[in-house]
């Protein structure tokens, strides 16, 4: 499980240092994916891969779970990091999160979030007030 929030910073390849608690989850390699809100989703191979079986469950005949699909799997990017835990972050995924230099990384559970450090405060700051509402509807 991924908890946490850390801020690293991308170098000037486009690289970023997963922090140390993530590293031995992902070092044998990970995907990362285009997120929700504009952020990239980090999996563990395992979980990608039970991911994308419940993706192939679905009906092609379903034009929303098609589009799904080709945008998930088309931004997909698999990386394993490197000695120093390192991750290449490519140029197409690093433009639709806006990530320049300033990033932050957060533990979500089964998988990790990159942001761009500057639209993590905002969502973050628009999401604490309701975070106690929304506990009543997520947890019961």
């Amino acid at each position: 499980m991924f908890l946490g929030t850390y801020e690293p910073r991308l170098d000037e390849k486009g690289r970023l240092i997963l922090p140390a608690k993530f590293r031995d989850e992902l070092a044998e390699g990970l995907v990362i994916t285009k997120g929700q809100e504009h952020c990239l989703y980090v999996w563990p191979v395992p979980e990608f891969e039970r991911i994308t079986e419940q993706l192939r469950a679905a009906p092609l005949a379903s034009k929303a779970h098609r589009d799904y699909m080709r945008v998930f799997f088309a931004g997909a990017s698999d990386e394993v990091p490197d000695k120093q835990g390192r991750i290449l972050v490519p140029p197409a995924l690093r433009a639709y999160a806006g990530l320049e230099r300033e990033c932050v990384v957060i533990g979500a559970g089964a998988r990790v979030e990159i942001w761009d450090a500057e639209a993590w405060r905002v969502y973050l700051e628009a999401q604490e007030d309701s975070f106690a509402e929304l506990s009543e509807e997520v947890l019961s």
